[in-house]
């Protein structure tokens, strides 16, 4: 059983502007695919937050989510603020997660910077923070929780 933790990054929910969607549907995945949430925050996009935040959830966690902060704009600081913790990166999340929003966004999928990196001994995937690409992020994850956390721990391939 693998250990998730989830990091929603947006100013609108954080204020109370907005009404945060993703946190259930990461509690209901999680729950239904038997692994366990262990830690999850909101934080605006705000770099010492997220660092924060980040550092936290590691301590708790084999897979950290976070969600927001991966197109563009000036506000889009999740992965720029993650990149300098990670060990290495793990670009075929990113790569797989384009691919399969290609369908539904169509060519606006090459706007998205998701992608997931190892910092410590946990990866920390960072996702768009709509809804269908938080789901598909978990699609991507949760088949690979088990393994990957074993690996991330040292043990030997099975």
């Amino acid at each position: 059983m693998a250990r998730f933790a989830l990091v929603v990054t947006s100013d609108s929910v954080y204020y109370g502007n907005k009404k945060d969607e993703i946190t259930p549907i990461v509690e209901d995945m999680i729950k239904n695919s038997n692994h366990e949430l262990n830690f999850k925050t909101i934080v605006k996009n705000d770099k010492d937050e997220i660092l924060n935040a980040v550092n936290n959830a590691i301590k708790f966690a084999d897979i950290v989510l976070i969600t927001g902060g991966t197109g563009i704009s000036p506000n889009d600081i999740s992965i720029d603020t993650v990149k300098p913790l990670a060990r290495d990166t793990l670009p075929g999340f990113g790569e797989i997660h384009r691919a399969k929003s290609l369908n539904e966004v169509g060519y606006r999928a090459i706007l998205s910077r998701a992608t997931a990196f190892i910092i410590g001994r946990s990866i920390v995937a960072v996702s768009p923070g709509n809804p269908s690409a938080v789901k598909l992020s978990l699609e991507i994850l949760i088949p690979i929780a088990d393994h990957a956390s074993e690996q991330l721990k040292g043990m030997k391939h099975k």
